[in-house]
């Protein structure tokens, strides 16, 4: 089982330093990142998306394909649908991975202009590791879980379509 966390925070570079925190406890071995992004939305309302996991770390792919899917989802609806492997039929799954569209909005709704978020994927763990590296930072945490069944639809999605 996979659990998505995203955590909206009040400023630009909050996420940022967040990014940092769970990469020590990955290197510490108290967590396993799939997958982690940095969402900025720029005070003209520009969003801006960075890939933050090291690349020496093996990223799976159902961690990428989902911060993908709701990333662009979220962000980028119509770009999303032109941008590579996934396409419409990744956006259009994202009900069947588990993905409420309840989630979906209030994600979406949190990130204002000047602000940041962290989305990452944990893997098969306890998310307490990750939620004990956020205690220190000031930020809205949004949480949902992706049963073993999603994660192997997304796989099947993510294969079909590579």
């Amino acid at each position: 089982m996979s659990n998505l966390v995203v955590v909206v925070f009040d400023d630009m570079e909050e996420a940022s330093k967040v990014r940092d925190a769970l990469r020590q406890q990955q290197k510490s071995g108290n967590l396993s990142l799939d997958d982690s992004a940095v969402v900025v939305k720029d005070t003209d309302g520009k969003v801006h998306v960075k890939n933050e996991l090291d690349r020496g770390v093996k990223i799976g792919g159902v961690g990428g394909g989902l911060l993908g899917l709701l990333i662009g989802g979220l962000f980028f609806p119509v770009a999303g649908l032109l941008m590579g492997a996934l396409g419409g039929m990744a956006v259009g799954a994202s009900a069947d991975l588990g993905i409420q569209k309840k989630f979906v909005g209030e994600v979406s709704d949190a990130l204002k202009d000047g602000t940041s978020a962290i989305f990452f994927v944990v893997r098969d763990a306890n998310p307490e590791a990750a939620f004990a590296a956020l205690r220190p930072y000031q930020g809205q945490v949004y949480h949902t879980s992706l049963s073993s069944e999603a994660e192997e639809t997304l796989r099947r999605v993510l294969k079909d379509r590579s």
